[in-house]
């Protein structure tokens, strides 16, 4: 794998109101776009954000992305820029949600989708219990996607806790994973840098975090900390906790380099499954 691209994780704080976010998206996105990115990354949740199941539901976009889509379909048009579009909240048709990534060429078509897999039902440090399979649709499918500058492995969030996920990404061509993110504070505190480092390593790939920051309606409160992270496990980017543009030059090299040099994609070994010894 050869070539380099300036990307850009669009760090932002939304909230429930679909124009605002999507206005503030598009001003980032442009200054993302003059600064010389050619691939911008955002968010889970991009364009609605609420911590209420109820308001996520009621605000959701219809099953086929309108009007979010045509809206940011133009916006690559206009900018000649791929987006990863971290996620957008689409109606299921069974009264739950779909928690959809997708990616779009620089011609405005959308090139693949990612619906995600693994559900947040947890019971958190302070005692909030969030029980996402309630309200949303696990997909089915893992997703690699071709761009101008290597194969991309699609995931979202919680699916950082399933490593699996990411190998067999990886091992099917992937040199970038992207994991767009809505990472809850007190998690994000104790984990998302070294789980994020970990995948880098562990797949010898460049990861892509966009991540959601500050607080949110519906008492939520997000992380930040976008990341970039090349094959060796460096922190190339860190958005730190407030909403911004965040740069990152990929030099798509170095996933040959790495993998050459340490070739652990192609050491794996089946094995029986463990037994307790007596």
């Amino acid at each position: 794998m050869t070539g380099a691209v300036r990307i850009a994780c669009l760090q932002t704080n939304s909230g429930n109101d679909y124009a605002a976010n999507l206005a503030t998206f598009t001003t980032m996105a442009r200054e993302a776009a003059a600064g010389g990115a050619r691939f911008l990354f955002s968010p889970e949740h991009v364009l609605m954000m609420d911590g209420s199941g109820r308001v996520m539901r009621e605000r959701a976009l219809e099953a086929n992305g309108e009007p979010a889509l045509s809206a940011l379909a133009a916006l690559s048009r206009e900018l000649g820029v791929w987006q990863l579009v971290g996620s957008l909240t689409l109606k299921s048709g069974d009264g739950r949600m779909f928690n959809r990534s997708l990616l779009i060429s620089a011609a405005g078509a959308v090139v693949a989708a990612y619906d995600k897999i693994h559900m947040f039902d947890v019971t958190l440090p302070g005692g909030k219990a969030i029980r996402e399979s309630g309200a949303y649709r696990s997909g089915e499918s893992a997703v690699n996607a071709e761009t101008p500058w290597g194969r991309l492995g699609m995931t979202v969030c919680y699916d950082l806790r399933f490593p699996q996920l990411y190998r067999a990404l990886a091992q099917r061509g992937a040199v970038m994973l992207a994991i767009p993110s809505s990472f809850q504070r007190e998690t994000g505190k104790a984990h998302w840098h070294t789980l994020v480092r970990a995948r880098a390593i562990e797949n010898e790939s460049f990861v892509i975090a966009p991540a959601m920051c500050g607080d949110h309606p519906g008492e939520r409160m997000t992380y930040g900390h976008s990341l970039v992270v090349d094959p060796w496990g460096e922190v190339l980017a860190d958005g730190g906790e407030a909403p911004g543009v965040v740069y990152a030059d990929l030099d798509l090299g170095k996933v040959d380099k790495v993998r050459a040099m340490l070739p652990s994609l192609t050491h794996d070994r089946p094995f029986a499954p463990p037994h307790t010894q007596r």
